[in-house]
């Protein structure tokens, strides 16, 4: 099954609706892409929830063992990978399973048969793009909104 929306709607949707972002594989290594992904996020006023067996709090954020395990505390939108390819499918079972609206695979990462599992429950998948640079893009050109930055 098809993504409901077009490629070129599909980006500035997820961006616009997804507020809440469980970012699997974040780590709390400042040099890291997954911080550096993260923290961009959240600057823009995204409320990150990492995902994370072996953290206690990154940026702030208590981290979770499990998608499954965030999804007891938080409302999960949109599911950010920083995981192997091979390692996306139980990342998108337990995405359909939380409800999410979203899966994103970060550059280099893609899973065809867990992104069309993904879609035939209804989600929305992006594969093998950046989430900080698809952002960047989408704001610089007018295709999204700034939001206001959250205070908390």
């Amino acid at each position: 099954m098809n993504s409901p929306l077009p490629p070129a709607q599909r980006l500035p949707h997820i961006l616009t609706h997804c507020r809440t972002i469980a970012v699997v594989g974040l780590s709390p290594q400042p040099h890291r892409s997954s911080f550096d992904v993260a923290r961009y996020m959240q600057a823009q006023g995204y409320r990150i929830i990492p995902v994370n067996p072996n953290a206690i709090t990154v940026l702030g954020e208590k981290a979770y063992a499990s998608l499954s395990e965030a999804a007891q505390h938080e409302k999960i939108d949109l599911v950010n990978c920083f995981r192997r390819s091979e390692d996306i499918p139980p990342v998108v079972d337990e995405a359909i399973a939380i409800g999410a609206q979203a899966v994103w695979m970060q550059l280099g990462i893609s899973h065809p048969a867990a992104a069309a599992k993904a879609e035939a429950a209804g989600l929305l998948v992006v594969q093998d793009h950046c989430l900080k640079i698809d952002h960047r893009v989408l704001l610089s050109s007018g295709l999204l909104s700034s939001p206001p930055i959250r205070v908390t």
